[in-house]
């Protein structure tokens, strides 16, 4: 009733501000005119806020409301360690960005109004602007480095972007030492002579404490770690074994063989798939775990799911999505054992074209808990033992890699890009110290479960779309033309070319120049700047296509103990195939999936840089013991300053232009390399050298290198 109360009285103001009669004025003014009491001008400054937020209406410097004109812009701040930064409009490609004088008091992370510079786009030059007003804080805490005086403390953020250090009374400082980590909570933002001031609520503890380090970045990026008490009851009330009146009214495929394919550490395991011949055409089931039957809509588990998005997936631990009740429990799909899935049942021609499928809630027993190392050895390796100990799975694996083969083909015929990064591996000590840094390879076996999972997230896809049902979409919007351009430009200097369509490029042009460059020592630079070129993929109620995958329809339905998307659409599959998707149901899923995509996507973005800063400081403190070691790279990216190097671990670092002596070094920006002025030596992009590293930074997670002498 609220928020209806809100929404009339934007409206109401928002059509009076668009009237002929009014003039721009002072928020007391407005009160006066419209007769808003004294003891409610706070509600009123509350609805105006909101429609800055929207970039509806503007607030000059004199402090007073208009309609929007278009001289102010309403975006997001990005501030950087050296005082300036950028605001972020959302739908548009280019930032704007702010100088140090003009940053006026703004934060990184605080939704902004910005009034554009004269000169633009005229000039051709990069926007720029000055923050005329913070509309709304995007920090409310902080971690950091706690550094005590004699009468107070400060905490050092570990977030360079926040570029200022907090002032923290040593009353609110709750007992910090030097070296502690801590969260602050911003009591106050200061401005221009101030610095910000906040209070210690929580000590993460010492820096030099094992897990101390990842416990930082998960409690700076607000990752929920432990669920409320609330939700774990719900999880054991409703964690209980498939009962006979559970299967009821369900197609019951207990009796057909199926395999779970994880990793050897898995311990959710969503998904299972099985695999028949019938004449030249395959009867592929991808069978994943009925999460929504325990999940259910509005529950307390439903809301905490929502609120996580997604599971997080950091170097020495996982932030579930679900409770281990139930993602390690009844809603893993564990061998031998009854369970409620969701299947979508596939009959594939020898083209790979889906043929027929079914898209049905069954219930299933897994006969076979398989390991993708397994698999690569029975298949690949043709180890005698496993083959062996696997007899009877055997002739399903061989008729798996076949099909897996033909679903691939058929991508690649159409276009779809297929990056092959080696992701990761880093391998820690109990006091979570990295002792190794591994390429993780794909193989055989996490290819054809990739395979299998992708045509039936395009199958469900396809299916709910020509139904006209509200529905969440995975989509990947087609590049950014000027970043293609530069691409272009790019990998001509390695003598590779890419035909750009008018504004537009088909994905069928990236997969061709990653089919040229396989196995070229430029290989992981260029694939990864292609990749860079590209947009991100996110959830969307509405159906624009997967540029990356080549295909009009794609959706995520295979992982609902982890993504939150696939859990939503499940129950949408499950409403319509129980009949009861009515114009009341439809009416109210179009109300609820925009916000869900939209969370789903942010709090997606929100893991994925965890993962990565986690990462990198892993590789830090890893190469810190191996200083003064030399090591053969790859140039994997060259500028003014100097030289990125990557080894063949993954560990990235970088030579700077200062620690090249033997010579005075320029810059080409055309070529992207480094050329000596006296003895025209050049360093390039994917040139091997070897490199000693020479320094690393934990706190700026860098690591630097140097020529070997």
């Amino acid at each position: 009733m609220e928020k209806e109360l809100l929404e009339n009285r934007k409206k109401m103001i928002y059509e009076f501000m668009c009237s002929d009669l009014y003039v721009p004025m002072k928020i007391k003014e407005l009160a006066i005119l419209l007769n808003v009491p004294r003891e409610e001008r706070s509600a009123l400054e509350e609805v105006l806020n909101e429609l800055l937020l929207e970039g509806k209406i503007e607030l000059s410097k004199r402090g007073k409301y208009s309609k929007t004109e278009g001289r102010f812009i309403t975006g997001v701040f990005t501030g950087t360690a050296r005082g300036f930064g950028f605001v972020t409009v959302e739908g548009e490609e280019e930032d704007i960005f702010i100088s140090e004088s003009q940053v006026n008091g703004a934060i990184h992370g605080d939704t902004v109004q910005v009034a554009l510079s004269a000169g633009h786009p005229s000039s051709g030059r990069r926007r720029e602007g000055a923050v005329t007003k913070i509309l709304q804080r995007g920090l409310t805490q902080v971690v950091g480095t706690f550094q005590k005086s004699k009468n107070f403390g400060f905490v050092i953020p570990d977030n360079l972007k926040l570029g200022q250090d907090i002032f923290i009374p040593i009353e609110h400082s709750r007992g910090a030492v030097d070296g502690h980590k801590v969260v602050v909570k911003i009591t106050d933002y200061g401005d221009d002579r101030r610095k910000p001031e906040g209070k210690v609520t929580e000590i993460i503890g010492h820096i030099n404490d094992p897990g101390t380090d990842i416990m930082s970045i998960v409690k700076g990026y607000d990752l929920p770690v432990d669920f409320p008490e609330k939700v774990l009851r719900q999880a054991e009330t409703v964690g209980k074994p498939v009962s006979t009146a559970d299967m009821a009214g369900r197609m019951d495929l207990r009796d057909w063989q199926m395999v779970t394919i994880d990793g050897e550490d898995a311990k959710d395991l969503d998904d299972a798939v099985s695999l028949t011949k019938e004449g030249e055409r395959y009867r592929l089931g991808v069978h994943i775990a009925d999460v929504a039957n325990y999940v259910q809509e509005h529950s307390a588990l439903d809301a905490e799911a929502l609120e996580r998005g997604t599971s997080v997936y950091l170097t020495d631990r996982v932030i579930p999505m679900l409770p281990h009740t139930l993602s390690n429990g009844i809603c893993s799909l564990n061998a031998g054992q009854d369970r409620l899935a969701l299947s979508c049942i596939m009959l594939i021609d020898k083209k790979g074209t889906v043929v027929d499928h079914k898209i049905a809630e069954t219930v299933i027993r897994v006969d076979q808990r398989m390991s993708y190392t397994s698999v690569r050895n029975i298949l690949k390796d043709k180890d005698e033992s496993e083959r062996t100990k696997y007899q009877e799975l055997v002739p399903m694996f061989e008729q798996m890699e076949e099909l897996a083969a033909i679903l691939r083909e058929k991508r690649r015929k159409r276009g779809s890009i297929d990056f092959d990064f080696p992701e990761t591996k880093i391998v820690l000590d109990k006091q979570g110290r990295p002792l190794e840094i591994k390429p993780y390879e794909r193989n055989v076996a996490t290819r054809i479960i990739e395979d299998f999972m992708l045509i039936a997230n395009e199958t469900v896809a396809q299916d709910f779309f020509w139904q006209e049902i509200p529905f969440v979409y995975r989509t990947h919007d087609t590049p950014d033309s000027e970043k293609i351009r530069k691409l272009g430009t790019f990998i001509n200097n390695f003598g590779y070319s890419i035909k750009i369509g008018q504004d537009e490029i088909h994905p069928k042009e990236l997969q061709k120049l990653l089919e040229k460059i396989e196995d070229t020592p430029e290989e992981p630079l260029l694939s990864r700047l292609t990749l860079r070129s590209m947009k991100r993929a996110k959830y969307t109620t509405q159906n624009t296509g997967h540029f990356g995958l080549a295909t009009q329809y794609y959706c995520h339905f295979t992982s609902p103990i982890r993504r939150y998307p696939d859990l939503q659409i499940h129950r949408i599959i499950k409403e319509t195939l129980r009949g009861k998707m009515n114009e009341k149901r439809i009416s109210h899923y179009e109300q609820i999936l925009p916000e869900a995509a939209a969370q789903s996507s942010a709090r997606e973005r929100r893991a994925d840089e965890a993962e990565r800063e986690t990462d990198k400081l892993k590789k830090v403190q890893y190469m810190s013991e191996h200083i003064g070691e030399t090591f053969e790279g790859v140039i994997s990216s060259v500028t003014a300053w100097g030289m990125y190097v990557e080894l063949p671990n993954t560990v990235e670092g970088m030579i700077h232009v200062t620690n090249l002596n033997d010579d005075y070094y320029h810059f080409n920006e055309e070529a992207y390399e480094l050329t000596g002025e006296t003895t025209g030596k050049t360093y390039k992009l994917g040139q091997k050298i070897e490199v000693v590293v020479a320094d690393t930074d934990e706190y700026m997670r860098t690591i630097d290198f140097i020529l070997p002498e």
